[in-house]
């Protein structure tokens, strides 16, 4: 590389001093004495070595173009093509190079996406695989942002990745990437992401250039677009971004900021620093925010329990005025995300309850129970309290049977909060076959996030159950252990099942000591052994 450098710049200097005519013969050297003469500027001069032809899309490739008049008149014709028959005429009235080629590649590729053009019937042209075979013979001799430009266009058009010339475009990216400029990674990372994944090997060495010069970074739209598309691939180079967007906080606009908040919440990535900056800047910026701006903003804090009570204030204060023209999903959205944070905005809170009467023929069961389970959470009471639960039970009325289990125990606890249970609800959720199906004892294996606890309960996430062979060994371990601690004497019992998973039920005394479980009433099971009431001090 350090010899590389240095040729380079020998080559380039020496090149300065040369007469106009000896630049186009580089290997000859010029006999006599050399006249003096004005030292030309380094954009305006172009060498012929394949290590500087290739050195990027730059100043010196813009220059050198401009001065060919033909080849500016043939751009423009790539440019201002407005169909492939064109640009295929083009091709053939015109003795083109390979850059030029891939400039029509490129071009063409562009044009199938803008028209809804089919492209199989562009890769079987022959024309087309004329152009395709004149790239593949000098590819040394297209310029890198070309090059870049010519892959995606490939993958665009969907090239079988076997064929001969589109591995020789992949090999010659490969060997570029050092040469490559920071915002042509870039570019080429956010398109290998989207069209590949993480299966891509190119890919893979690309996000390893990037993590090597991240230093090179400037502008808050690469961040922004590599946090959002590339950073869930490497957690390292998210550290990169994460301080890099620290130190541009100030620069963000309000998308900008969403679209980082969203980053890291689908990624579970609660960088504390950055997610202060980003909400002190947010809070300094005046004006009103935008419907999606606000509502992703309140998600990605609900999703990462980021709490900072002068921003929910803002979204919550700009976000009033257009509940109304929310969608049911936007407004559940938005409410439980409030709920998530415990954060009670009681106007904004009146204004989802308004929502919820005016557009009860447009809510669904699930968008409702949503909205109720917030209320719960956050233990709201609408000022219009007795006609929002008169819709609700309206409306859920012969649909406890069509919800599944876990939607259902989440619903009652939620109406237990609000004090609005009524009998068919608690019948539905006390009736041994839901807790059979609850527990995942008969019928199909409940699916992964059932059985939450009450804590876990309407916040989205629980673990999944465990097989039945491991809950089984480790409710043994646990009844072994507990038993060996306690007196026998009927002081445990093991034999509960209330509508919330327990391992074994224990009544104590005002002086914590164990008393006979079945000698007392319990009002929380469907038969009850015991007929007496707990004594003053005792609990279950």
């Amino acid at each position: 590389m350090a010899a590389r450098l240095v040729r380079r710049c020998c080559w380039r200097h020496w090149g300065a001093f040369v007469s106009p005519a000896a630049r186009g013969r580089p290997r000859q050297v010029p006999l006599g004495p050399v006249p003096t003469a004005r030292v030309l500027p380094l954009a305006s001069f172009h060498p012929s070595s394949p290590w500087s032809r290739a050195d990027g899309f730059s100043v010196q490739e813009q220059v050198e173009e401009g001065r060919n008049p033909e080849h500016r008149v043939i751009g423009e014709l790539i440019e201002t093509a407005a169909s492939p028959r064109e640009l295929f005429q083009l091709s053939e009235l015109h003795p083109l190079n390979s850059n030029q080629a891939s400039l029509v590649i490129t071009r063409l590729s562009r044009l199938a996406a803008e028209q809804k053009l089919d492209a199989r019937s562009i890769l079987q042209d022959r024309r087309f695989q004329q152009l395709l075979s004149l790239t593949d013979s000098q590819i040394s001799q297209v310029w890198n942002n070309t090059l870049v430009n010519l892959l995606k266009s490939l993958y665009s058009l969907g090239v079988d990745s076997s064929r001969p010339e589109m591995q020789s475009v992949e090999q010659e990216v490969l060997w570029r990437l050092r040469r490559l400029s920071f915002r042509q990674l870039a570019s080429l990372a956010e398109f290998l992401a989207l069209r590949q994944g993480k299966e891509s090997k190119l890919l893979a060495e690309v996000i390893k250039k990037l993590e090597l010069r991240w230093t090179e970074l400037e502008g808050t739209r690469t961040v922004v677009m590599l946090m959002g598309k590339v950073g869930n691939i490497s957690p390292a180079l998210m550290d990169r971004l994460e301080d890099k967007a620290l130190e541009l906080a100030e620069q963000f606009s309000p998308d900008d900021i969403r679209r980082i908040t969203l980053a890291l919440a689908y990624q579970n990535r609660r960088c504390v620093p950055l997610l202060r900056a980003l909400s002190y800047h947010l809070s300094q910026k005046h004006g009103e925010l935008g419907r999606a701006v606000l509502t992703d903003l309140i998600f990605a804090y609900g999703k990462l329990n980021f709490h900072q009570p002068q921003v929910f204030q803002k979204i919550a204060g700009d976000l009033q005025p257009h509940v109304a023209s929310m969608t049911p999903a936007e407004v559940t959205r938005c409410v439980r995300s409030f709920a998530l944070l415990k954060w009670l905005s009681l106007p904004l809170c009146e204004a989802v309850a308004q929502y919820a009467l005016d557009n009860t023929k447009q809510l669904s069961v699930t968008h409702l129970c949503g909205i109720i389970l917030a209320f719960a959470r956050l233990n709201f009471q609408p000022s219009s309290s007795e006609d929002f639960f008169t819709m609700v039970h309206e409306k859920l009325q012969g649909q406890l049977e069509s919800l599944e289990p876990g939607p259902v125990t989440e619903l009652v606890w939620s109406l237990c909060v609000l004090q609005q249970a009524k009998a068919p609800y608690l019948q539905r959720v006390l009736a041994p076959d839901f807790h059979a199906q609850l527990r995942g004892e008969v019928g199909d294996p409940l699916p992964a996030g059932r059985g939450l606890n009450t804590p876990q309960l309407g916040q989205g996430r629980g673990d999944a159950e465990p097989a039945p062979s491991e809950r089984v060994h480790g409710w043994l371990g646990r009844r072994g252990s507990v038993s060996a601690d306690l007196p026998s004497g009927g002081s445990l019992d093991f034999g509960v099942s209330p509508p919330l998973r327990t391992d074994a039920e224990l009544v104590l005394n005002s002086e914590n000591k164990p008393l006979p479980v079945k000698d007392f009433a319990a009002p929380h099971l469907l038969h009850s052994e015991g007929t007496k009431p707990l004594p003053p001090g005792a609990r279950r």
